[in-house]
C-alpha cells in the first residue's frame, strides 16, 4: 500500500514544482500559491498515512 501512495506523492511534488516554475516564468502569484498548496497536500497525505499506520498497528495489538 505504501508504493502507490509514494508514487502519487512524487507525482504531486513534481506537479507542484512545475506549477512553481511556471509561476516564476509568468510572474503569477496564483500559480505559485497553487504549487505551494499541492506540495502541502502531498506532505499532509504522507503524514496522515504514517499516523494512521501507527494508529492501526496500535489498535491491532490491543486485541
Amino acid at each position: 500500500m505504501l508504493a502507490p501512495i509514494l508514487i502519487l506523492d512524487v507525482a504531486l511534488v513534481a506537479w507542484s514544482l512545475h506549477l512553481m516554475q511556471e509561476a516564476v516564468n509568468h510572474q503569477e502569484f496564483s500559480l505559485m500559491l497553487a504549487g505551494i498548496l499541492v506540495a502541502l497536500a502531498a506532505a499532509a497525505m504522507l503524514v496522515v498515512y504514517f499516523l494512521m499506520g501507527n494508529c492501526l498497528a496500535y489498535l491491532t495489538n490491543l486485541s
